[in-house]
This record gives structure tokens, C-alpha cells and sequence, in this order.
């Protein structure tokens, strides 16, 4: 018997800082952890498991900082809405149990569930857990849930393994049990009970022909997905490419469909024949655009590539080389140390340790030298990149202007010939000649040489500002994507030189700091 909370005779709890701290504390370490924890303080972002069950707790709120949770537990509460989880991305288990939930909404971050309880609330409906796709632990029994077709949306957890309806009012439904074991073949235990073979070969046979037709229609959604994925990819390979929508007519049907006087010229005598040479010539153009752009940036990357890759190789023939004077000395330092030990005369203790401290600074410098010899290779690797690629990208963008300016080529040239045209029909329209089958709404376009002219050139300037702004898009991603790579490589050269510094800095320290430390007999 399904048992949700009331609270109208309770005080419901507020989730803030006090309530949250108080929780942590008492299910933290014990003894002296926990005194230590208390006195240093348990930081929300460190809490994995955090139990808020039994809290009278009304709405979920404040628990954006438990980033690192992996198990909460809410259940026994008076929550009508999942909420305010969304910062919880590393949650794996929740527990919603025994609360006054009616929709299930607010789970779509938590992409690492893998076990979720919403047992005893008021849900109707299982939906909007889409992206649970680590989903294998379901316990949503006693419930409202009231339609076995519903259930079929269950089928998108490929993981799911475990599966609790008990108590929901499906559960009377005499086909129950084989609608499960039929569209959930996956399913190991149902309401705690595990799924023999025998119940999964008789309701896969009741249920072949429905399965059959569900199994097609998932096959044929699963090619659609597919296919949208690849063609997403496409685009962003195009994208990446600066030269998306250009491997068609795209940018020629988008100079028309800002333009609805002059597509009713395209009625006029001529007109077709003169349209239809014009997007061919200017689609071929975009299309040598496109693929000249596809082949520039596999160069592109090609050659971003092979930068990196000898940037890597100097790095790590520059810390090697580093690496093996580092543990000759530290060889050398376990001779020396050892050779100190012994010694008790002062004065050539004296002369060891400064002799010692010397051939640390021989080391620094050593360090610093191979650190100045790999900053002026790098520079000049990076010299030659910048120059490489900056000749690259400058080389596909005067392709593409030159390319462009052939589209504009075309245009001024169907402009001219559509003008002519149209002047052509004024004329006869004004003698009376006009006899040619037309729409009236292009008729009445022919009122006077200054209403065809001012149609004609408004046309005009619509299709070369689409084709100007193109070109502008295109050439500002292309030098924006060069300039922002250049200056990453530099600011990360920069980075790590510093970085190689402050190893070397806090190396020799330590080792200057060591003998200055050192142990040594209580006679000297």
C-alpha cells in the first residue's frame, strides 16, 4: 500500500548551510579524524556520500557545491519536485524513496547514475531520463504507474538490470509479467525476482509480431540518429573548414530568398534559360571553393600536427639530457654525503661542503643552459610554424577572394543582362506590345523605367551584400582561428619555461638546503 508523506501537520526543512554542515559532521569520521575534521572543517566539494533522508525536507536547494557526491539519499521526505541537481554530475546512486513526487523531471545532468530509487511517491508516468544512459538499478514500485506501454520506454537502457514495479497498478494486469519479460530481454531481476529463460522464450513467442515491428521501427530510428550524427559531423568539419554550405547552392538560394521582386522577373521571357547558366556557373564556383578548402585544412592540420609532435620530440630530448646530469649528481651527492660522514677534521669538512655547493651551482647552470638551448630551439621551431601557417592560411584566403570575386563577376554580368531585359519589356509594355503570358502581379512591376531600375539594382546590391558578407565571415574565422594559435603557442612556451625554471629554482634549493642540514658528526 503506497504511503506518501503528508505535511500539513508538519514544519517543512529548509536545505541551507546550518542543516547541510550538521549532516556532513555527523556522518563524517569519527574519533580523532573527527575531531581534526571538525576543527579544520569538511569542505562541501570533498563530501561523496551524504544522507538527507527523514529531514522533512520540502524543496532540494543549496547543494550546487557537493560537486564530488557519488551517493545521496533524500528519501523519506515531503519533496514534490526533483530539483536542484544539476551540479551533481558525479552522482552513481540516488534515492528519492517515500516522498510526494508526482512527475519524474530535473535528472538529465546525472549521467553517471547507475542506481535510482523513486519508490512510494505519485508518479504516473516513467519519462525524461533520456540521458540515464548508465542506467541498471530502476526502483520505482508503488507508484501510480497505470499503462504497460509505458514500460516500453524502457527498452533506450541498454543497462538496466534490475527493475522494481511491485505495487503500481500495472502489476494487476494479468500479462504483467510476459509484456516485461518481452520488451525488457535485458532485464535480470524484476521485483526483486529473477527472470527465468523459460518466461523469456514464452512472452518473446506471445509477443514475436509486436517485438518484430518495435525491433524495425528502434533499427530504422538508430539509422536516422546515425545519420543526423554523421551529417552533424560533416558540418562541423565544414565548419572547421570555413567552408560550410558551399558544396551546393545554398549561398545562391539565399541571395533569392531576400529577394521576392526580382524572383517575379523571373517570369519574364529569357529569364530561365539566363537563371539557370547563372547558378551553375556561381555553384561551381562555390563547390571549387569548398573542396580547395577541405584539402587546405587536412594541410592545416597536417602541419599542426607535425609542429607539436617536434615540439614534443625537443622537449623530451632536452629533459632527458637533463634528467641524466640530475642523477649523476644525485650519484656524485650519495659519494660526497658518504665521504662527510666520516671525515673529522673541520677544515677539509669545509673544503668539501664548498666544494659540494659548487658543483651545485655547476649543476644550476648546467640546468639553466640546457633550459636556454631548448627555449631558443623551440623559438625557432615556433618561428617557422607561425611563418608555415600564416603562409598556408594566407595563400587559402587569396584563393578564396580570387574564387569570390568570380561570383561577383557573375553577378554584375546576370545583372546587366536582367536589366536589359527588363528595360526591354517596359518598352513594349509602353507601345502596347506587351503580349507575353504573365502573372499580373509581374505586370504591374512595369510602370516606369525608374520603378524596373530601382528593382533591378535593389536585387543587385542584395546578392553582392551576401555574397561580400560571406567572403567577410569567412576570412575573419580563418584569421581569427591563425592569431588565436599562435598566441596559444606562445603563451604555453611561455608557461612552460617559467615552469622549468621554478623546477630547477626549487631543486637547487633543495639540494642547497640539504647540506646546510646535514647530520654530521658531533666532533666537527
Amino acid at each position: 500500500m503506497k504511503m506518501s508523506r503528508l505535511y500539513d501537520t508538519i514544519e517543512p526543512s529548509v536545505v541551507d548551510e546550518e542543516l547541510l554542515k550538521k549532516a556532513v559532521e555527523e556522518q563524517g569520521p569519527k574519533d580523532q579524524a573527527g575531531r581534526i575534521a571538525k576543527e579544520e572543517g569538511i569542505h562541501f566539494r570533498d563530501v561523496t556520500h551524504l544522507r538527507l533522508d527523514f529531514k522533512n525536507i520540502l524543496k532540494i536547494d543549496n547543494l550546487w557545491q557537493f560537486t564530488a557526491l557519488t551517493k545521496l539519499q533524500l528519501d523519506n521526505n515531503i519533496i514534490e519536485r526533483i530539483q536542484g541537481l544539476d551540479s551533481l554530475t558525479n552522482l552513481v546512486w540516488l534515492d528519492l524513496s517515500f516522498n510526494n513526487i508526482e512527475v519524474i523531471e530535473g535528472l538529465d545532468a546525472l549521467v553517471k547514475l547507475e542506481d535510482l530509487s523513486l519508490y512510494n511517491n505519485r508518479i504516473s508516468e516513467i519519462a525524461n531520463i533520456d540521458t540515464l544512459c548508465n542506467l541498471q538499478v530502476l526502483s520505482i514500485g508503488n507508484n501510480s504507474l497505470d499503462q504497460l506501454e509505458n514500460l516500453v520506454y524502457l527498452r533506450r537502457f541498454k543497462r538496466l538490470r534490475s527493475l522494481n514495479l511491485a505495487g503500481n497498478p500495472i502489476c494487476e494486469d494479468e500479462n504483467y509479467k510476459m509484456f516485461i519479460a518481452a520488451y525488457l530481454p535485458e532485464l535480470v531481476y524484476l521485483d526483486f525476482r529473477l527472470v527465468d529463460e523459460n518466461t523469456r522464450e514464452v512472452a518473446s513467442l506471445q509477443y514475436q509480431y509486436a517485438i518484430d515491428e518495435i525491433k524495425h521501427n528502434e533499427n530504422m530510428a538508430q539509422r536516422k540518429l546515425t545519420e543526423e550524427l554523421q551529417k552533424q559531423e560533416e558540418l562541423e568539419l565544414h565548419k572547421a573548414a570555413y567552408v560550410e554550405f558551399l558544396n551546393g547552392s545554398f549561398l545562391f538560394d539565399s541571395m533569392y530568398s531576400e529577394d521576392p521582386e526580382t524572383a517575379k522577373l523571373a517570369y519574364l521571357p529569357g529569364m530561365h534559360l539566363l537563371l539557370e547558366s547563372y547558378k551553375s556557373k556561381f555553384v561551381a564556383i562555390c563547390q571549387q571553393i569548398f573542396e580547395n578548402g577541405l584539402k587546405q585544412h587536412v594541410k592545416r592540420e597536417a602541419e599542426v600536427a607535425t609542429f607539436f609532435e617536434c615540439l614534443r620530440e625537443a622537449t623530451e630530448s632536452n629533459q632527458e639530457k637533463g634528467s641524466e646530469k640530475v642523477a649523476g649528481f644525485e650519484e656524485r651527492k650519495r659519494e660526497i654525503f658518504s665521504e662527510l660522514h666520516q671525515l673529522t677534521d673541520m677544515s677539509l669538512l669545509e673544503t668539501r661542503i664548498a666544494q659540494y655547493n659548487k658543483e651545485i651551482n655547476e649543476l644550476c647552470d648546467s640546468l639553466m643552459m640546457l633550459e636556454l638551448q631548448l627555449l631558443d630551439q623551440l623559438e625557432d621551431i615556433i618561428k617557422d610554424f607561425e611563418r608555415n601557417i600564416s603562409d598556408m592560411m594566407t595563400g587559402f584566403i587569396e584563393f578564396v577572394q580570387g574564387m569570390i570575386s568570380q561570383c561577383r563577376d557573375l553577378e554584375n554580368n546576370h545583372h546587366e543582362k536582367l536589366q536589359e531585359i527588363a528595360i526591354n519589356m517596359l518598352e513594349k509594355v509602353l507601345k502596347n506590345e506587351f503580349v507575353e503570358d504573365i502573372p499580373d502581379e509581374v505586370r504591374m512591376l512595369f510602370v516606369d523605367k525608374d520603378t524596373v531600375v530601382n528593382i533591378v539594382s535593389a536585387s543587385h546590391d542584395i546578392h553582392l551584400l551576401k555574397i561580400d558578407n560571406r567572403e567577410d565571415d569567412l576570412i575573419t574565422r580563418a584569421n581569427e582561428w591563425t592569431t588565436s594559435l599562435v598566441e596559444k603557442v606562445h603563451s604555453d612556451e611561455v608557461k612552460r619555461n617559467r615552469k622549468r625554471i621554478l623546477e630547477i629554482n626549487i631543486y637547487i634549493d633543495y639540494l642547497r638546503d640539504e647540506i646546510e642540514n646535514l647530520d654530521l658528526p658531533d666532533s666537527v
